[in-house]
């Protein structure tokens, strides 16, 4: 199962992780797929561009930094797009945690690979909402030199409290704690990677996968 392989690379465990720990995140993954299913909502923006700056238009703030410049350098349009697994992921995670440490970290690496899956699931819903358009990678927040404190803008173009119960904290980052804001572009040629590795990557000095000797690169 893919998802099981996405899991044990977030524990830095990948191929060589033993069977006894396969078993228990194939599991612990099943019973949570049973509880949870990401949810994401989008919306595409025309971009206009000021002085160096990008904004999209008709949202009242302005795509900050020089990695968005470069991600967004051929496109006339952008998706915002935020994924969560919601309340029903932080419930089992606080239940898991009281009876087993062990067993909640393998939840939380589930939790991690369910909202990529998510992500990617709605990635593949913007292309094709797009046909004869091209689409960047999926950029965040908190990546190269891009500002967390724009997840509080994407929440509120995307109206993500009310459609999601997604909130912004004081220190910038996402309730539920599953949940993940992105930006898509669309050009009309093919793109390629301009911004990926762990040298742009605001976790890059904290990362447990990048500890492990591993990285989150596929």
């Amino acid at each position: 199962m893919e998802l099981v392989k996405e899991v044990l690379r977030f524990l830095g465990a990948g191929q060589s992780a033993p069977e006894s720990l396969r078993r228990e995140t194939e599991a612990l993954l099943s019973g949570l797929q049973k509880r949870v299913k990401p949810r994401y909502v989008y919306r595409l923006f025309p971009l206009r561009r000021e002085n160096g700056a990008v904004y999209p238009q008709g949202a009242p703030f302005v795509l900050q930094g020089e990695s968005v410049r470069l991600m967004l350098e051929d496109c006339d349009a952008a998706f915002l797009l935020l994924c969560t697994l919601g309340a029903a992921f932080e419930s089992a995670f606080r239940a898991m945690e009281a009876r087993d440490m062990a067993k909640a970290a393998i939840l939380d690496a589930c939790g991690s690979a369910l909202t990529e899956a998510g992500c990617d699931a709605a990635e593949r819903e913007l292309s094709a909402r797009c046909p004869g358009r091209f689409l960047t990678d999926r950029f965040s927040p908190g990546y190269g030199d891009i500002p967390l404190s724009l997840q509080a803008d994407i929440c509120g173009a995307l109206d993500a409290s009310r459609r999601l119960g997604v909130c912004v904290t004081d220190s910038m980052t996402l309730n539920p704690r599953k949940s993940v804001t992105a930006i898509v572009g669309v050009a009309n040629r093919p793109q390629r990677a301009r911004v990926r590795g762990c040298a742009y990557c605001s976790m890059k000095e904290t990362c447990a996968l990048r500890k492990s000797g591993a990285n989150c690169q596929i």
